[in-house]
């Protein structure tokens, strides 16, 4: 990471098709802010001051249940904004942020934020759909809870991590997100014994390669194959 470049506010997809001119008065607001990895952004509760928009690198946000257990909501990659509600109310953050791996982010004043989706319609559109797509992630998850069992909702939680964060070499997809088998079963909702013991027999397959740093999936169509007969 470069911490003297410019930030060019069109690299962000919520921005890139703003003119010059509205390019120029969103960068005006933007601060560029460094956060090593592990570090926590905001926390659950806290008074909401910006809304947070990733250039590189992975956050995850995750909640507090009633027993005190961390749960996954959503882990975030370049071009992703966060939080996604209460614009224009005082609610407080609603999860906690942290980062996975060294991040450069923008962050935005809330208020601000509020005047520029006011003032440019284009931004604003843009914020409805990327909320839109953030209902349908959350839909999709209740439907994973409800309708899989648990093996189903680990192998279908996979899949969503190779289509979104995969890169493909090869035959092989790899998925470089420093993510330990509690935090997997924190974003499934299971054990981690659970997580440990599916990670073990799809290595055993050869479908999947896993430690601290990466995920490699060595036969996605396997995995596929694997998830469709476990759903059933």
């Amino acid at each position: 990471m470069d911490p003297h470049r410019t930030p060019d506010i069109r690299q962000i997809p919520l921005f890139r098709d703003l003119t010059p001119q509205e390019a120029a008065r969103a960068q005006e607001i933007a601060i560029r802010r460094h956060f090593a990895k592990k570090s926590v952004v905001f926390r659950e509760g806290d008074p909401k001051a910006a809304v947070f928009f990733i250039e590189e690198g992975i956050v995850k946000t995750s909640k507090t249940d009633e027993d005190g257990q961390e749960r996954i909501v959503s882990l975030l990659q370049s071009g992703d904004m966060f939080p996604h509600t209460g614009f224009f109310n005082q609610t407080p953050y609603p999860a906690t942020a942290v980062t996975l791996t060294d991040a450069r982010l923008l962050a935005i004043p809330v208020r601000a934020f509020e005047r520029l989706i006011t003032a440019m319609p284009s931004i604003a559109a843009k914020v409805i759909d990327v909320m839109g797509a953030k209902i349908r992630e959350l839909q999709q998850k209740l439907q994973d809870v409800t309708g899989h069992n648990v093996n189903g909702r680990i192998v279908s939680f996979l899949i969503g991590l190779a289509d979104r964060h995969g890169e493909v070499r090869g035959s092989t997809v790899r998925i470089q997100l420093p993510i330990t088998n509690q935090e997997l079963a924190s974003a499934i909702g299971t054990s981690r014994e659970t997580v440990n013991r599916l990670l073990n027999t799809l290595k055993k397959q050869g479908i999947v390669e896993h430690n601290r740093s990466e995920m490699n999936i060595l036969n996605l169509d396997g995995l596929k194959e694997w998830a469709a007969r476990d759903f059933s």
